[in-house]
């Protein structure tokens, strides 16, 4: 097996610069999705909320109707 190679110093200053630069990136774009995330959170928790309430009366109405055709 042969010796490793020396790697220069400025391959080896390009690779952590492009590693650092790659971290400040992704936690930009991180804070940049977090609100618009959340946002989307809310807004589905709300509709979903609301569907089932409408499932709720539904039902209600359904078993209402149910009673009035059986009597």
């Amino acid at each position: 097996m042969a010796p490793p190679v020396a790697v220069s110093p400025l391959i080896k200053t390009a690779r952590y610069s492009a590693l650092i630069v790659g971290i400040i990136y992704g936690k930009k774009r991180y804070d940049h999705l977090k609100p618009i995330a959340a946002e989307e959170k809310r807004i589905e928790e709300e509709e979903k909320k609301a569907r089932l309430e409408q499932e709720r009366i539904a039902k209600e109405l359904a078993a209402a109707n149910e009673d009035t055709i059986l009597k």
